[in-house]
């Protein structure tokens, strides 16, 4: 296993991609790993873009910067343009085809689809348990490093709300993913 692990995970403003960040590294410190997490946002409370980094790892951490992200997370068109490139050869990106319609063949690392989006309003109504269906995905895609349980449970901590839809939106996304 590799000694650090970065996830990158971007988008808008509103779809919980901080929490994101928030629930793994709860999860890596309840696992005994060291974890650094980075955050930015605009100046607008919903719509404007977010970005969420975190590097996991059983050693000291020398930087906190995702240089060369081992999955990168794109909720948004904006997000996927910006970061596709840092994403290397080996690694993943996994973007929602409802922001991202345009994906980039010429890249040497693996792309998939998730349709979080499209599969809160299916399952449960409303595109709000997007995120839970990407962490679960994120939970399934990090599994040699980070415990399943300990996700779900760091989320269902981080997130209080609607634990039912969250649990059965987590466990979706975690099937979404080989």
């Amino acid at each position: 296993m590799k000694e650090r692990t970065e996830i990158v995970a971007s988008g808008f403003g509103g779809q919980g991609v901080v929490r994101l960040g928030q629930t793994l590294g709860e999860a890596a410190v309840k696992q005994g790993l060291r974890v650094t997490m980075l955050k930015s946002h605009g100046t607008e409370m919903r719509g404007g873009y977010v970005r969420s980094q975190v590097v996991l790892s059983e050693k000291a951490i020398d930087s906190p910067m995702c240089e060369n992200p081992d999955v990168f997370l794109a909720l948004s068109a904006a997000a996927y343009k910006r970061f596709k490139d840092t994403v290397p050869p080996g690694g993943l990106i996994l973007y929602d085809p409802a922001f991202v319609e345009e994906v980039d063949r010429s890249l040497k690392c693996r792309q998939q689809p998730l349709p979080a989006k499209d599969l809160a309003v299916k399952h449960f109504k409303r595109p709000l348990f997007a995120n839970a269906i990407a962490l679960g995905a994120l939970a399934k895609l990090l599994e040699g490093r980070l415990d399943k349980d300990k996700v779900l449970e760091s989320f269902l901590e981080v997130i209080p709300k609607y634990k039912e839809e969250n649990r059965a939106a987590f466990e979706l996304g975690y099937r979404q993913v080989m």
